[in-house]
């Protein structure tokens, strides 16, 4: 099978000629400008040839143009963080208005797509990460602050909710033009530590709905509930138009197989990303892949980590990773 025929038959529940996987990482500064991460993606793809790529920017690369500021200082998953809010009050949240995602950065990130589709030459799948607006809400003003916003200033967050959600849907069909096989979805706010199920489905919800409504013509998007403790089932019931789940299933609920119960597409995980692919060796990165293939049975599922794999993940637990799958 070619990398398209063994995913299509995964998402399928159809028998594999081997378990797909795929890794991704940040590129921390490479991340700046279209053309270094385009070739920063590309050459981590040649070096493992994954099964499909994941695009994997900054966060910030949907927030730049309302102002938000970032800088890398040094976080070995490779994320940035944030020197400046947009929002340091409830009233800023009204001076945010829809972009245009074909100008500024949102606009340079269609232009690393156009790039890393050019380079994959149409021989790998490959998928752009999407922020969730409720992600991306918190982004804007800090993480402490947006459930106070929320719960104290709920009219203000939904207004500018949709004004999120309307910039990413349209920034979503323009990554389409690019050629991108899917979205991955990050959901990173669905959790009991941070709302309640009920504050999820009135402020979370309907906006992930309406992000995942402009990709369903996409055959490979990937649902990432991020963090612990996740609201699996709510998201489950919701996301149809996801075809995979990634989430961290070694650190938290679900496992992978009652994963599978829960959601009709394909699970992706099977291996932790801090104790086995930085502190672990190539054979426990190989027994927790064995372990994920028996929980599985093979059958939808794609292997991978929970989250990103850092970037001083040492290469041979990489190969490892690849090479488990046969």
């Amino acid at each position: 099978m070619d990398k398209r025929e063994r995913l299509q038959a995964a998402l399928q529940g159809q028998a594999v000629d081997r378990v797909p996987v795929a890794l991704w990482r940040h590129f921390p500064v490479d991340d700046q400008r279209p053309e270094d991460l385009a070739a920063a993606t590309l050459e981590f793809q040649n070096l493992y040839d994954f099964d499909f790529v994941k695009v994997t920017p900054a966060s910030s690369y949907c927030l730049k143009d309302w102002g938000a500021e970032d800088e890398w200082r040094g976080d070995p998953e490779g994320t940035r963080d944030y020197t400046r809010r947009v929002v340091a009050r409830p009233e800023d949240w009204g001076r945010l208005k829809p972009l245009d995602p074909r100008a500024g950065h949102l606009g340079a990130q269609l232009r690393a797509l156009e790039m890393i589709r050019e380079g994959l030459g149409g021989k790998v799948p490959f998928i752009q990460t999407i922020f969730s607006p409720l992600s991306q809400a918190r982004n804007l003003v800090g993480a402490d602050h947006l459930p106070v916003h929320v719960r104290q200033h709920p009219a203000e967050i939904k207004a500018v909710l949709a004004v999120i959600a309307e910039t990413t849907a349209r920034f979503v069909e323009a990554a389409q033009r690019t050629g991108i096989d899917g979205i991955f979805y990050a959901v990173q706010l669905a959790s009991p530590r941070v709302f309640s199920e009920a504050e999820y489905r009135e402020f979370g919800e309907p906006y992930d709905r309406q992000i995942l409504e402009a990709a369903q013509d996409l055959w490979l998007n990937v649902l990432h509930l991020h963090g612990d403790d996740v609201m699996f089932d709510l998201a489950a019931r919701y996301a149809e138009r996801a075809r995979v789940v990634n989430w961290h299933d070694r650190e938290t609920p679900p496992g992978l197989a009652e994963g599978q119960k829960k959601f009709a597409g394909a699970v992706c995980g099977g291996i932790r990303q801090w104790e086995t692919m930085v502190r672990g060796a190539p054979e426990q990165v190989r027994r927790e892949a064995r372990a994920a293939l028996e929980e599985t049975q093979g059958m939808r599922f794609i292997l991978g980590t929970g989250c990103v794999t850092p970037v001083l993940a040492p290469r041979a637990n990489l190969r490892a990773a690849k090479e488990s799958v046969g």
